[in-house]
């Protein structure tokens, strides 16, 4: 029994990979990782926002985020079933991180990256060429 590490991030595609990614553990008898990650803006932009407050938590709001989007795909029981992690980082190299020792990474074709002339996905074209497993981008 392996490991199958999707990348989930609340958007319609990373919702598409997680349920391929589920089809595919039932298949194999591989367990389901779900990954999310965040990073602070960008030092430029965060001097133009406002101060954050001081209980201003996004490894807590990213953990919420992960466990709707898992609950909202698989119902409650279903996310039950799926490991959960959240750290932060950029997404890509999060992704590859985690995979290593995977049998599998799937991840969806675009996320909230906002390149939408794009094929693929920064995230998805990222990990496509430096994955240490092999690669399911899951498109439309």
């Amino acid at each position: 029994m392996g490991r199958i590490v999707v990348g989930v991030d609340g958007s319609d595609p990373s919702i598409k990979a997680l349920h391929w990614a589920v089809r595919q553990a039932e298949l194999t008898g591989d367990t389901v990782e779900a990954v999310n990650s965040w990073e602070y803006p960008a030092t430029s932009w965060a001097s133009m926002m406002p101060g954050l407050p001081e209980d201003f938590d996004p490894q807590a709001l990213a953990t919420v985020s992960l466990n709707e989007a898992l609950e909202e795909a698989l119902g409650e029981e279903g996310a039950a079933a799926v490991t959960k992690i959240v750290v932060i980082g950029n997404p890509a190299q999060t992704l590859l991180d985690r995979a290593r020792g995977a049998n599998l990474l799937v991840v969806g074709a675009r996320g909230r990256s906002g390149l939408k002339a794009t094929l693929l996905g920064s995230v998805s074209l990222h990990v496509t060429q430096h994955a240490p497993c092999p690669v399911t981008v899951v498109r439309d």
